[in-house]
């Protein structure tokens, strides 16, 4: 593993900023370390009274019994050996109910406060990726965040239930023990654990060769869960284009590097268990010849062996939690990666007008997706309360692009955007959104009913103004004809529709809103003539009143705009009305002269 990597999983900046969410169950958290202490201490005292009961099996010696062990069986005569071993025997029973019990409160303390940091960390993650500039969303891939939001998170449940907390657990009996060990004898403590160091040097190789397969199968399964999601999308194009075999292949090499990640992890497993296995069978075989050589209490090796296993049973899974910790703080990295992303779209602006005009104003604006790669140069355009501009141009001119600062979906870099004379970005964002309504060419419908994706699940909304909405479009027979009509469910994507009924939804759900902005982003591009006549008067009636953004292909739909924009490579190259431009015989007149000339249509 490089060093950069080393110095992230041990970095405790993370490991507070992980603790941060910890904060509101505080007390849970240092009840399972009360908890984790009680364990500890609980660890040597079965082994320790099993030695005191062997030892009192023989008359001729002298035991001494501690006053904690009198006050635990209740001051029995321990004078009387088979009366000392029976309330021994009744203490043990009871006290391995009483330790099973703490060590159940202790699993499910650290399990429940793992699941609750996931819970809210989910939750704020969720919260930040809806709030993204949507330049992320174009440059990292939705298997990605789909990773950090549930499998990476999930990781971090880990650091509390088998990571941090149950290694603390385990150290602390270790320690506890090996003192016991010490305090009852510490020269055979010594010697039996000689074979120690070779338990040692096993733990690190094993430490370092489960963590690099473990960083490979996180990649791994952020590359799965990318391609899949990708994919599954894309089913349709792949099988038109018939490359199933293809990216099946594809999958095929990224899922057998996630298996050969996970073999490697299980090969350094199958070696470990079984050096830990040899090290405990050779320090117990040193402890039996070491006693029986020097006639020592038979009680003393019963306790020293049981010591034994307790101390190697914690350093069978310690290395492996270890593991776990430094995958759960890989995890956290990536997380934190998503909730301190600065890119996010700025809330700042405290305008919020009851009611806006409408009047467009862009002065100058610069705009880049990435860096200086400029796809808007010096756009300079107004549109008056009430008014329709149409936007004309090339794929790839700077149409979407305009709408999408309009609607603060982006940051400009140059300029300034207003809306009735006030800098969008002194909006606040639900208000400058919420007075601007979109149809986009590309519809996107959520899993739900058509009513739901109408509605967006807005509760405010009635179905009499839905219906009232859709009556108004001439859509309402339509989704009538649906089974279920406004109930049918339109399925993932909307993928039980058409293309153009996606369209006429998206359309309505746009238009019930009301408001004082209109943006028809190829609205009608997908739809067949008579649906296209259906929608324009519907348009011609509702955008009065109302200042109405247009990008369309058919010049048809924009012959009535107050001003037409042609666009060409993110420059104005000409401005004016319908007939303007067609006099003025430049690229419009050209576009005009293909369509309705010689009849050619354009996509």
């Amino acid at each position: 593993m490089s060093e950069r990597v080393k110095k992230k999983i041990f970095d405790f900046s993370l490991l507070r900023k992980v603790f941060r969410f910890v904060k509101p169950y505080r007390w849970q958290f240092y009840m399972s370390l009360v908890l984790a202490i009680v364990l500890a201490v609980f660890t040597p005292v079965r082994p320790f009274l099993i030695q005191l009961t062997i030892d009192k099996t023989d008359p001729s010696k002298a035991v001494h019994i501690p006053q904690w062990v009198h006050w635990a069986i209740l001051n029995t005569d321990t004078s009387n050996p088979l009366h000392f071993i029976i309330a021994v025997t009744i203490f043990q029973v009871v006290f391995i109910f009483i330790e099973t019990f703490v060590r159940f409160l202790f699993t499910f303390l650290t399990s429940w406060m793992g699941q609750s940091v996931v819970r809210d960390m989910r939750i704020q993650v969720f919260r930040k990726i809806l709030g993204l500039n949507l330049k992320q969303f174009d440059t990292t891939p939705i298997g990605t965040l789909t990773t950090r939001t549930i499998n990476d998170i999930e990781s971090i449940n880990d650091i509390f239930s088998d990571g941090l907390i149950p290694i603390i657990a385990d150290l602390l009996s270790i320690v506890i023990t090996l003192a016991t060990m010490c305090w009852i004898n510490w020269k055979l403590t010594l010697i039996s654990l000689v074979p120690f160091p070779i338990m040692i040097v096993a733990t690190y190789y094993f430490k370092e060769s489960v963590n690099k397969s473990f960083i490979r199968v996180r990649n791994a399964v952020a590359a799965l869960n990318a391609f899949v999601q990708e994919h599954i999308t894309g089913m349709q194009l792949v099988q038109a284009f018939a490359a199933e075999d293809r990216e099946f292949g594809k999958f095929r090499k990224i899922n057998q590097e996630h298996r050969n990640a996970n073999i490697k992890s299980i090969f350094a497993y199958s070696v470990f268990f079984p050096v830990v296995e040899v090290v405990l069978a050779l320090s117990t075989g040193i402890l039996v010849w070491y006693i029986t050589d020097r006639r020592l209490d038979a009680g003393l090796l019963v306790s020293f062996i049981l010591y034994l296993n307790q101390i190697f049973r914690p350093l069978r899974v310690i290395a492996d939690k270890f593991n776990v910790l430094q995958m759960g703080m890989i995890a956290a990295e990536r997380v934190f990666k998503v909730l301190e992303n600065e890119d996010y779209i700025k809330k700042e602006g405290s305008y919020n007008p009851e009611k806006v005009r409408g009047e467009i104003q862009f002065d100058k604006v610069w705009f880049a997706y990435n860096d200086e790669n400029y796809v808007l140069k010096n756009i300079s355009l107004q549109a008056k309360a009430g008014e329709t501009i149409a936007l004309v141009g090339h794929t790839g001119s700077g149409k979407t692009s305009i709408i999408s600062l309009l609607n603060r979906l982006y940051h400009i870099q140059k300029g300034t955007i207003s809306l009735d004379g006030v800098n969008i970005e002194e909006y606040q964002l639900d208000a400058l959104r919420g007075s601007i309504g979109v149809v986009l060419q590309d519809v996107f419908l959520f899993s739900g009913s058509v009513m739901d994706n109408i509605t967006l699940r807005n509760p405010d909304i009635s179905k009499e103004q839905v219906i009232a909405a859709a009556k108004l479009i001439g859509v309402h027979d339509f989704i009538m004809q649906l089974p279920g009509g406004y109930s049918y469910d339109v399925m993932e994507r909307g993928n039980t529709l058409s293309l153009g009924q996606r369209q006429l939804i998206s359309f309505i759900r746009a238009l019930l809103y009301n408001p004082s902005v209109l943006i028809l982003d190829e609205a009608t591009s997908s739809i067949d003539t008579e649906s296209e006549m259906l929608i324009q008067k519907a348009i011609d009636t509702l955008i009065a009143g109302r200042t109405s953004i247009v990008i369309a292909h058919r010049l048809s739909t924009i012959r009535k705009a107050s001003q037409i924009i042609v666009l060409d490579k993110g420059e104005i190259k000409e401005v004016g009305t319908h007939e303007q431009l067609v006099a003025l015989g430049g690229f419009y007149a050209k576009l005009h002269s293909m369509q309705f000339e010689k009849q050619v249509p354009v996509s």
